[in-house]
């Protein structure tokens, strides 16, 4: 029961905890969004290279070298012998296909000129050697 003497307040929505949260979870999907990088593949220190420039593709198959020398196709280790008949089998129908040779700076360049001519086996198959910046 309400006395006669007191005023009439109107009902109130407050808004600002609501403007909180908001914000918060704007901010995470902010923060989570950075961390959405898609790496092909496996990490290697890559060499250096002021004039490099970006490929555009749809779906470039990436054939890694690390230091050991081991040789990855699409982040799975491959024998150097079966290298174009898988490469082959990705590329599939299409007409030419990228495929991005990511070779550890400290990989003997023989290594990766062997890796080149297998690749170079595969009909269609365009090269591209991966850089960083300085």
């Amino acid at each position: 029961m309400r006395l006669p003497d007191e005023p009439d307040i109107p009902a109130q929505i407050n808004i600002v905890p609501m403007i909180d949260v908001i914000f918060a979870i704007l901010t995470f999907f902010i923060m989570s969004t950075l961390y959405l990088t898609r790496s092909e593949g496996l990490p290697v220190n890559l060499p250096k290279a002021a004039m490099a420039k970006q490929q555009a593709s749809s779906a470039p198959i990436t054939v890694t070298i690390d230091q050991t020398g081991t040789v990855s196709l699409n982040r799975k280790s491959v024998d150097l012998n079966s290298l174009a008949e898988e490469v082959r089998i990705l590329k599939g129908q299409k007409a030419e296909a990228l495929v991005i040779i990511n070779a550890d700076e400290r990989v003997h360049h023989g290594q990766v000129v062997a890796v080149m001519d297998r690749l170079r086996q595969v009909q269609g198959a365009k090269l591209a050697i991966a850089t960083q910046k300085p």
